[in-house]
Parts: C-alpha cells; sequence; structure tokens
C-alpha cells in the first residue's frame, strides 16, 4: 500500500506553501489542495516576502499520498497591482465551488495593514469570480473556516485581529450574507482556526505559535478547551521536526487527516528570519485519533492516506 510522502509538498516556485485545504474536485475525479504561495524567496524589506502571494494548487491523483504543483488561481484581481492572498477556504454547494480568502492591499513589508475575507465562486477550482468582500465588522479579519451546521445554516470562524485576534464566527443561509454572532474562543491570540466533526464531537483546532490548541463542543457554539495541545513538538521526518502551523482537517469516515505546514530550519520568529531558507516551508500529512475523549496525533507514524 503506497504511504504518504513526507514533506507531502513542497512549492517549487517560492518554496512557500503554507495555510493548505484540502477539497475533492467533482468535475475531475482528484483531490486538490490549496495553499497560500508564500514569496519565501524574496530578500524584500522587513515580510514583504509573506505578502504579495497568490493562492497555489496542487492536485493528487492517489488520494492524497503525493502531490504536484498545478499553478495558481485565476481571477482573483480584486484591485490593480500586486496584491496578497493568504489562508483560503474552500467548500462545494449545489455544484458550485466557494472560496473565502484574505486579502491584503499591496505589498506590505510590516503587519500594520487592513486586511478583509473576500468571496469567490468557481465551477472547475481554477477560474474564481468575484462575488463580495465580507462585512464582518471589522477591518482586520483572516483564516476563515466553514462548517454547515446542523440545521443548514452555514457557519464561519475567523481571526479578528482587532479583538485581541481571537476566534469570532459568523453565520449565513446563503453563503452571501454574514452576520456576525459572537466569539467562539477568546482564551489566548492564535490564528487560523478550523472547524470539523469525528468521533461524535465537534473540534476546533487553532494555531497558537506553538503547536495547535484543541477545543470540543456538543453545539458548535460553546466550546472547552482540552488540555493537551497537538503538534507542539518536532517530529522524526524529514521538515517535520518543528511545531506545526495553521492546518485543514479532512474526515472520511472513521478517519481524519491532518495537513498542516512547517518551517523546518526556523529559529527564531517570523521576523528574525534573515534568509530564504530559514523562510522555507513544507505542508505535511498526520492522522488524527481520539483516545479516552482526547484528541491526539502521532505524527511520527506512517500512514496511508485515504481520501474518498
Amino acid at each position: 500500500m503506497k504511504t504518504a510522502n513526507s514533506p507531502l509538498f513542497t512549492d517549487p516556485i517560492h518554496n512557500g506553501a503554507s495555510d493548505p485545504v484540502v477539497i475533492y474536485n467533482e468535475e475531475k475525479g482528484t483531490h486538490y489542495m490549496f495553499y497560500t504561495a508564500r514569496r519565501a524567496d524574496a530578500e524584500e524589506e522587513g515580510v514583504m516576502w509573506v505578502h504579495g502571494s497568490d493562492i497555489g494548487i496542487a492536485e493528487s491523483h492517489d488520494n492524497g499520498n503525493s502531490w504536484e504543483y498545478i499553478g495558481i488561481c485565476k481571477g482573483l484581481e480584486y484591485e490593480s497591482g500586486r496584491n496578497t492572498y493568504w489562508a483560503p477556504e474552500i467548500i462545494r454547494h449545489e455544484g458550485l465551488y466557494h472560496m473565502y480568502v484574505s486579502y491584503v492591499p499591496g505589498i506590505p513589508s510590516d503587519w500594520n495593514h487592513p486586511r478583509y475575507i473576500l468571496h469567490y465562486t468557481s465551477h472547475d477550482l481554477i477560474n474564481w469570480t468575484f462575488e463580495s468582500k465580507l462585512n464582518l465588522n471589522s477591518e482586520r479579519v483572516i483564516d476563515a473556516c466553514i462548517f454547515r451546521m446542523p440545521d443548514g445554516i452555514f457557519r464561519m470562524w475567523y481571526k479578528d485581529e482587532e479583538r485581541d485576534s481571537h476566534t469570532y464566527y459568523a453565520d449565513s443561509a446563503d453563503l452571501n450574507n454574514w452576520e456576525v454572532k459572537g466569539c467562539a474562543a477568546d482564551d489566548v491570540s492564535h490564528e487560523g482556526p478550523n472547524v470539523f466533526e469525528f468521533r461524535g464531537k465537534y473540534w476546533m483546532i487553532t494555531d497558537c505559535w506553538n503547536g495547535l490548541d484543541v477545543y470540543y463542543s456538543s453545539d458548535l457554539t460553546s466550546w472547552t478547551k482540552q488540555n493537551e495541545r497537538i503538534l507542539e513538538k518536532g517530529g522524526k521526518r524529514k521538515d517535520d521536526g518543528v511545531m506545526a502551523n495553521h492546518a485543514d482537517v479532512h474526515v472520511n469516515g472513521d478517519k481524519a487527516y491532518i495537513f498542516y505546514f512547517t518551517h523546518p530550519e526556523r529559529k527564531g520568529n517570523m521576523l528574525d528570519d534573515t534568509n530564504s531558507y530559514e523562510r522555507r516551508t513544507s505542508i505535511q500529512a498526520a492522522m488524527l485519533e481520539v483516545k479516552d475523549g482526547i484528541l491526539v496525533c502521532d505524527r511520527n507514524k506512517e500512514i496511508a492516506i485515504e481520501l474518498k
């Protein structure tokens, strides 16, 4: 049986693949991975290398065990000039793909700039049409995640940097009009919320910049934080010896796969990086399990990914 590559994927253009999300391409019968294509090789001022990014696409023909770069999303040009696109979230509803992507105007050299979530639609996952800029009562929102509630309402979780980088949520009946409902998690600052159902519980993971925090819920509204983080300590696989960052979870029946990225050579924080080698990233995959009611992850375990 074929097992998953490690690293699972690296971006061949700028070596900065991050913030992965995986979806099945119904029309082609293959899986697509979308990611922030950071320009890790850009020797520019400050954190310009994190900005000016496209949304990259990789494709898997073997149920997620290996991936091949196939290009970038087309049609995302929201304003003239070179701009920044981060952390896509993509779902399929009634035959149409919807993308909610973080957007920063221009290529800033620091973090002090507005950012929004833009909504696009597509029939083929390659060519995208702009629908709207979401009104989420903040000028600094990123990292959308969407899960459909049992009553059919769509719920979006996202990071609000104007509110201490906590996770807020909004609801929509049609994926177009969103109403902010409140705060989902405000115990610590974090980003990249991801919500999924697995083993009889709803789970939310967040990137707290020291591994991934885990919360659980019975109603998708009130969340309890488990004591143990996942993917905090580095693993033994190639490019996997450091903590995990911004992840996506893909559940298939009784199996749950987590896709995350690492900075294999990072020695400090993002502002301390001095060269493209320290900035480079790799995408990895591992399997999640629930033991004694706790979500756990053994990143060293060899896995065969079986995306459906």
